[in-house]
Parts: structure tokens; sequence; C-alpha cells
């Protein structure tokens, strides 16, 4: 059988980028010289076994030299030549593979959403056992192409990243909206934990660059709306008063465009809205309970927990919300003080406390006015002899029998005392 006759063996000058060549006779003629460069080493491959290798020199091929060659002799070529597969793989880093997609639906923890992460970025690749590259990635994934090894490699990637930002942004509460600001923290933990997972293979990730954890258009417009109202509301002193405000800038928009939204009807039902937002009114004010309240500042991106960081923020939040009374015809939640409902102007009951004589509001439980001394409401009535304490309809004394003449409306209160000496008739 003739040979080819070939002086030198090397990965040839347009293969230099390859991470993996391979040469292409499997009859490699006997005192052949192989050239392994020194970012390279060179893989004597039999039955899927790795037999022997090159390190980066100039290596004649006998088995004088590489004795496990003795092995693979051709008989057939007259043992002018050994029979193997020869692989040169590269150990130098290499850059610029791109990955991306995405990567699961998480529930942001600020807001408590359920948005779509992507990812997008760079990274660059390393050999680290050729021998389990060639011999386990082999069977999978063409080797001698480098897009093909780095598709899988990205496949694992991602496959990783799926797990480990989830586990990272519901475990540190991190606020989507606000990623960019733990990249260096992610970067670290998704190399890691894709090494971990390359370790088999021979490969590893020596760096990323570009990482970029991003939402979908529509995720990241719903979220910000909601920061935007977030912030608005915190300014505005709450939610219902920034609703009540936006719907008024909305109606006054409508009538300066051709006065197409000033009918009667339009304006009746803007302002009729308008009056219960401002009020407090709706579903979740309902007998006087404070209407939606934001978080407290800061509650996104840059800033400290909202809802789901700080579950006792909400309570104290609304504990600071202006106290409401109910009105008895439409139920709408009135500020305290209010003489007239916003939403129906039905008449609010006096307060507890409210003196008659000078419109004063005293405190709940005051039973003379701090503004003009007129007693408030029915005073206690005293048994005359024992001093006991009687209703105002109570004709004799409960405990001694003495009887007791009608409470004086406006006076003291302390009830007229009777004659001495007069008897129960």
């Amino acid at each position: 059988m003739v040979l080819a006759s070939r002086e030198f063996i090397a990965s040839p000058d347009d293969r230099k980028d390859q991470i993996v060549f391979k040469w292409p006779d499997l009859r490699i003629r006997k005192f052949t010289r192989a050239i392994v460069n020194a970012d390279q080493v060179a893989l004597f491959i039999n039955t899927g076994q790795v037999v022997g290798t090159m390190g980066p020199g100039r290596h004649q091929i006998d088995a004088d030299e590489l004795p496990f060659l003795g092995t693979f002799v051709d008989f057939a070529t007259g043992g002018n030549a050994y029979r193997a597969e020869l692989y040169f793989v590269g150990t130098r880093e290499y850059p610029g593979f791109t990955f991306g997609g995405r990567i699961d639906d998480v529930q942001d923890p600020q807001t408590g959403m359920v948005v779509t992460l992507r990812v997008f970025g760079d990274y660059s690749l390393q050999v680290t056992d050729p021998a389990a590259l060639v011999t386990n990635l082999v069977g999978t994934v063409d080797v001698t192409d480098n897009n093909r090894v780095a598709g899988w490699v990205s496949d694992q990637l991602l496959k990783v990243m799926r797990t480990e930002v989830t586990t990272q942004v519901v475990r540190n509460g991190w606020p989507v909206l606000g990623l960019s600001a733990y990249t260096p923290d992610i970067e670290k933990a998704v190399i890691l934990a894709t090494n971990n997972q390359l370790a088999t293979y021979g490969v590893a990730l020596v760096r990323m660059g570009n990482f970029d954890l991003n939402l979908s258009d529509s995720d990241e417009a719903q979220l910000k709306n909601l920061a935007k109202d977030t912030a608005y509301s915190r300014l505005a002193g709450g939610f219902n008063r920034y609703a009540a405000g936006e719907m008024a800038l909305g109606a006054g928009q409508g009538m300066a465009q051709g006065g197409s939204g000033d009918s009667g009807a339009f304006l009746a039902a803007g302002l009729g809205l308008g009056g219960q937002l401002a009020g407090g009114a709706g579903p979740q004010s309902q007998g006087g309970e404070p209407g939606p309240v934001p978080p407290p500042a800061p509650g996104f991106a840059g800033g400290g927990a909202g809802y789901a960081g700080a579950p006792a923020t909400r309570a104290a939040a609304a504990a600071a919300a202006p106290a409401t009374a109910v009105c008895p015809n439409c139920h709408a939640a009135v500020p305290t003080g209010a003489r007239f409902c916003p939403s129906c102007g039905q008449a609010m009951p006096a307060p507890a406390g409210h003196c008659n004589a000078c419109g004063t509001d005293n405190p709940p439980g005051s039973r003379f006015c701090a503004g003009c001394g007129q007693p408030l409401g029915p005073q206690p009535v005293h048994c005359p002899s024992c001093g006991a304490e009687a209703a105002a309809d109570q004709r004799f004394c409960a405990s001694c029998g003495t009887a007791i003449a009608p409470a004086a409306t406006g006076g003291s209160g302390t009830g007229a005392q009777p004659e001495p000496g007069a008897q129960p008739k």
C-alpha cells in the first residue's frame, strides 16, 4: 500500500482558532514529525480511549520515542505506519462566544408581579481537560466545530441560570427593576455553578462580559408604571388623592381637546368618582377602612423593601392614614369632622362631644363643653342620701330607698335635693 508522503503533521494555519483539530488520516507514517504548538496538546485516540499524549514541541512519530505507539502498528503497510486518531486540542482562552434567551418566569419580591426574565451576554471558554473533552463530548457534539461546542456550552449555561438567577432573586429579595446593581454577584454565582456542570466535559468558563439581565417590553412597562404610581401616590399623600388628581387632569385634557368630553353626564361622572376617590370611597375603604396604601419610600430599585420586604410597613402606613367616618346614606368613607358626605351630600351626624350651644368639638367622654361650660348631654344623678349613682328616670335609690328628684336639664347634673324630712309619696 502506498502512503502519501508527509514530512510534518500539525494544525493548518487556517485552523489555529479551532478548539479541537482532528488530523484527517487514520494512518500516520512512521518517522513523521509532529508539531504541537505551545498552546496545544496532542492526543492519540483508539476505540474511544486516550492511549497517549504529546505536549508542546516537535515529536517524531516512532515507537522508540513514543512507546505507546507500538501497540498500533499498521501491518497492512509493512509496519511503516501507525493506525490511530490524532487530535490537536487548544488550551488557551477562547473569547467572543455569545449566549442569550429566556431564563424563567420570576415573581418580583417588591411588587408580587410575575415577570419574564431574559439574559444576554458573551463569555470566554478554556479547555481544562483535553482528554475529557474529546472522549466525553465527541459522541454528543462535533468538537472540531467551535460553534457546535459553544452552542452546547451556552445551553448548559442557560440551564444553570434558570435555577441560579431565580434562587438569588427570591432568596435575597432583589427587585427585578434593579437587578443590574447585583450583576457582579449574579455573574460570580453563575460562573461557579456552570463550571461545576461543565467539569465532567473538560471545559470551563473563564469570564463573562456584557452580562445583561432584562425584561420583556410589556413586563418592563408594567413595572415602571407601577413604580411611577407608587412614587406619585406617596408624594400626594395616598393613592386615592393621586387617582383623583389624575382623573381631574384627564377630564381637563379631554375638555381642552375640543370639548368632546365635557357633556353634563361626563362631568357628573368624573366629579362624582373623583369625590369618592378623594374621600377614600370604594370597595377597599368600606366601613371606614383606609384605602390602598403605597409602599413606604423607597420601595423600588435602589431603595429598601416594599410590601414583601417589610410587612409591618403597610400596617404602619395604614395607621397613619387620616381617620374616617361612614356615611349613613351611601356608606362612603368621609373624613372625620366633615358636616356633609362628599359623595351624596347627606348631613353627617354630629360627633360625640359636639356642643350644640357654641359648636365646639370636645374630646370623647367630656361631660362639659370646654368652650362655654354647658353640660354635654344628660348628667348623672346621685342619691341625696347615700350618694349612689342612679339612672335619669329612676325615682327611688336602689341602695337606700330615698326618693330621687328628676335630673335638671342644663344644670350641673347633680339632681335637685328634696326638702329635709320629705317622705316618698
